[in-house]
């Protein structure tokens, strides 16, 4: 079967959830119909769009009919607001290091796209199903593709299916997608589609709203607000961009959240923070400026020694500590010349020269 085109329903009134084309829902049907088994693999560190996709996906699978499905992610669940979405919604999620993926009938991408690309699925693995709204240079290889980088949301995707489909939302899965949305995209109003805001209407209605609102009342943990600290302590300012650092975390949701804050800042328009979590590099960045497509940004940066990918006002990546193989992990000079090279490479993508701000 051939992949599914992009944007095929570019033609939709704007108002309205990306409802899939009754085709793309019966080719989809198709890929599971014979499914004993689906794992629906999440991208690692997964946030709630990822978490929520795969959720509705899941409950679309099960009302299909699909005897077994499994949630899996690699990585770990460190944002405070990730965990209280993950234990108030008393989710049963699967770490890749617990499973086999080779066991499934058919596995499915959420959120991501490519084996190996932000992902700890061997990049040899097969995949049957990608729906996401990241663009990458090279198309995803797999029977059933949706990839539609006009959408704000992957979970924004899945809300037009269950739609389209007739398939009733329930409340734990509509009160993850409401939040999903309003992280991915609403909260920031960083450019946020039409589909976005329907969607979540959509959903609205049968979410648990209360305990939405629990999701946002999570604490930091100390080390969380000590790594948002150190970033506002090193941040380097070279006209309207700012890089900045957490140091070495086990906190890595702490990365993008300090990008967030960062970005708050008077005269600041593009931001890129990173930090050192176990042996890897990892990088979150964003734009508010509209000459600036901050993907492109850190691919020029940094794709030739990582894995990097996003839109044009978000984007983020990871470099494998190689990068710096002239210094053990343990050498105490590590952060601070992995701190010159990520700054270096970035302001020099960036056209960026002259003093620190």
């Amino acid at each position: 079967m051939a992949p599914v085109q992009q944007d095929e329903e570019a033609g939709e009134p704007e108002s309205t959830v990306p409802r899939p084309a009754t085709s793309r829902i019966d080719d989809l049907a198709s890929v599971l119909a014979d499914a004993g088994s689906l794992g629906i693999v999440c991208h690692d560190n997964p946030d709630p769009d990822s978490i929520a996709s795969a959720l509705a996906l899941e409950l679309l699978a099960e009302a299909w009919g699909v005897p077994e499905t499994e949630i899996v992610y690699g990585g770990s669940i460190t944002h405070q607001q990730n965990r209280a979405f993950v234990n108030l919604l008393d989710l049963d999620l699967t770490h890749l290091d617990d499973t086999d993926l080779d066991g499934f009938d058919c596995i499915a991408f959420v959120d991501h796209s490519i084996p190996g690309v932000n992902n700890s699925v061997p990049a040899s693995t097969g995949v049957d199903v990608v729906i996401d709204h990241h663009d990458f240079p090279e198309p995803p290889d797999a029977e059933y593709v949706d990839v539609r980088d006009r959408c704000g949301a992957t979970a924004s995707i899945l809300v037009g299916y269950l739609t389209q489909s007739d398939v009733p939302i329930s409340e734990p899965v509509a009160s993850a997608l409401l939040f999903a949305l309003h992280r991915e995209r609403l909260d920031y109003v960083r450019h946020p589609t039409a589909e976005e805001y329907q969607a979540a209407l959509t959903v609205f209605r049968q979410a648990d709203v209360p305990l939405v609102e629990e999701m946002y009342g999570s604490a930091f943990t100390p080390a969380m607000l000590d790594a948002i600290g150190e970033a506002i302590r090193s941040r380097t300012v070279r006209g309207s961009s700012l890089v900045a650092t957490v140091g070495r975390t086990s906190e890595s949701g702490a990365i993008p959240q300090a990008a967030d804050y960062l970005l708050n800042l008077e005269g600041i328009t593009t931001v890129l923070v990173f930090g050192l979590v176990d042996e890897t590099v990892r990088l979150s960045a964003r734009s508010i400026d509209s000459r600036v497509d901050i993907a492109d940004a850190l691919r020029a940066s940094f794709a030739d020694v990582g894995q990097v990918g996003g839109h044009g006002d978000m984007a983020g990546g990871q470099i494998p500590l190689g990068l710096f193989a002239d210094h053990g992990e343990d050498d105490p000079d590590l952060l601070a010349f992995a701190d010159r090279r990520v700054r270096h490479r970035f302001f020099d993508a960036m056209h960026l020269d002259g003093d620190d701000g």
